[in-house]
């Protein structure tokens, strides 16, 4: 599996890397060294989690989750999100910090460390650029940040070497760290909207209806409901209300779903007369949640 390959070799380039960078944080004196430090570290740990879940999330579906295991990947998600969150709040303090108490630095070592930054987080970058699982698109999007972060300390620690102006450093660093938290806090909302069971951004319940409708021998659709998985499969139910039970009319329905995009549908084919009842019930049920007699 390449996704898995290239996670792996991420994690390990971004492992063995913020240990280095953390050592030279302390060294060099840089706040921002070891905010991005801070941020490498979560990275690393969540392409560890993202790893190992991923090869969780390709197991087939079984009679424990019928589904399948693709959601453990969105668990990943929100671990690492979590970790950056923590991350970059305790960044932001250290950096304030350091404003109203201003430290030595070593801009040499500073810019050295920021030029290694930046080559080693290109490369771990390239290796995760392909793969679209929402999780291995998270892990690009830290790479890609990782390398930003490193560009913005070396421009930092270039300005800090001519001007001697120290407090760049923390000003620098605050800015990764809200970076990150802006990045931490969308995933998790994504996942949340997932795990809510919210309808999928990209689609429209009205116009998928409407479409349903135009096809021949359907009279009504109801009790549609859409879901998504992990953000890519997406799941549809629905009623189909029938003149005469039609093979075609499903197969219809199936192909104008994935034209929305929709490959797994569950679709039931009501006739008529059976509908007066359901009509009634369909009111009921979302008046008052209660059960009805026969």
């Amino acid at each position: 599996m390449k996704t898995e390959k290239n996670i792996l070799i991420a994690f390990l380039l971004n492992l063995s890397f913020s240990i280095f960078e953390c050592i030279g944080g302390i060294i060099t004196g840089s706040i921002a060294i070891l905010s991005d430090s801070v941020h490498d570290i979560g990275d690393a740990m969540s392409i560890g989690l993202s790893y190992i879940l991923e090869k969780k999330s390709k197991k087939k579906p079984d009679n424990t989750y019928t589904y399948g295991y693709i959601r453990y990947s969105v668990i990943g998600s929100i671990i690492t999100s979590t970790i950056l969150l923590t991350g970059s709040i305790f960044v932001i303090y250290e950096a304030v910090k350091r404003l109203i108490n201003p430290q030595e630095l070593n801009y040499n070592g500073m810019i050295i460390i920021s030029i290694i930054g930046v080559i080693v987080n290109t490369l771990a970058a390239m290796a995760t650029k392909e793969g679209d699982s929402l999780n291995q698109k998270s892990v690009n999007l830290h790479m890609l940040e990782d390398v930003l972060g490193w560009v913005v300390v070396l421009i930092g620690s270039i300005l800090i070497k001519f001007t001697n102006i120290t407090y760049i450093d923390s000003i620098l660093s605050i800015g990764v760290a809200l970076f990150i938290l802006r990045h931490a806090a969308r995933n998790i909302k994504e996942v949340l909207d997932l795990f809510l069971e919210k309808t999928p951004k990209n689609i429209d319940i009205e116009e998928i209806k409407h479409h349903l409708k135009e096809i021949n021998g359907v009279l009504d659709i109801h009790h549609i409901h859409v879901r998504s998985i992990d953000g890519y499969n997406t799941f549809i139910t629905l009623h189909a209300e029938v003149k005469k039970y039609d093979p075609e009319i499903k197969k219809q329905i199936k192909e104008e779903l994935s034209e929305h995009g929709i490959s797994h549908s569950t679709i039931e084919l009501e006739l008529e007369d059976e509908t007066c009842e359901n009509k009634t019930c369909k009111i009921e049920h979302h008046e008052h949640h209660h059960h009805h007699h026969h």
